[in-house]
């Protein structure tokens, strides 16, 4: 499903080139629910970036689903990633002046789909996630009018309304209370146990990482430990 080999991530900074990731080679397969931890700065959020085609390596190749990242212009990167994944970010990223249900939708606005779509029009897809995050009745409600919990739940309906092959999330739980985290935590899980989603979730908490089936931990850009869960 996801093939990094040898990929590495330098930045320039003041005139010096600055190493944030070292090189390494890493392999997710399909359905594996992955989580990327390790103090801040080790690299997490860098290598959750690559993986997922945001940006290029500074060296070594990403492969997606059997497509090189590197062999596509940025707007065949951006029709991939519309199509095949789906993302949650630690800041929702919602579009402010759009509804909840508008927000939802943007994802199938983007790939242009027919709206002829045997999993219903835009709008039902939309609002039956909606109510599958337990926010039916927050439909026409605009960002501003929710909590922080109900924006994460609206960007979760949004992640996943074109039944993406992988779906990253990066601190998915990082601004929210612990009621709040634990609620978005279960539904990330549930749905994406349900909808046989590659998960790939970059966290710094330690009750969130050990739901995942595999850990990886970075320090100092670099891989220190790729351990297993047990089932």
């Amino acid at each position: 499903m996801i093939l990094a080999r040898h990929i590495s991530q330098t930045y320039e900074s003041a005139g010096r080139s600055l190493t944030v990731l070292s090189p390494m080679d890493l392999t997710i397969g399909t359905r594996e629910i992955v989580a990327i931890a390790g103090p801040s700065g080790s690299g997490k959020t860098t290598l959750l970036g690559l993986l997922a085609g945001l940006d290029l390596p500074a060296t070594g190749s990403v492969t997606i689903d059997g497509q090189a990242i590197g062999s596509l212009t940025e707007d065949q990167r951006a029709a991939l990633r519309a199509e095949k994944i789906g993302f949650v970010f630690q800041s929702f990223l919602l579009i402010p002046t759009l509804t909840a249900l508008e927000n939802v939708m943007v994802p199938i606005e983007l790939t242009r789909r027919p709206e002829a779509d045997t999993r219903g029009s835009p709008e039902e897809r939309a609002a039956a996630l909606l109510d599958r995050v337990g926010l039916a009745d927050r439909l026409d409600h605009y960002p501003i009018q929710l909590s922080g919990g109900e924006q994460q739940r609206v960007a979760l309906a949004r992640a996943f309304v074109n039944d993406p092959r992988i779906l990253f999330a990066d601190e998915p739980t990082g601004n929210l209370d612990a009621d709040n985290g634990a609620v978005v935590a279960d539904l990330l899980m549930n749905m994406n146990r349900e909808l046989a989603t590659t998960l790939v979730l970059v966290t710094h908490d330690p009750v969130l990482a050990d739901r995942a089936a595999r850990i990886i931990k970075l320090r100092g850009g670099r891989i220190v430990s790729d351990t297993r869960n047990p089932a």
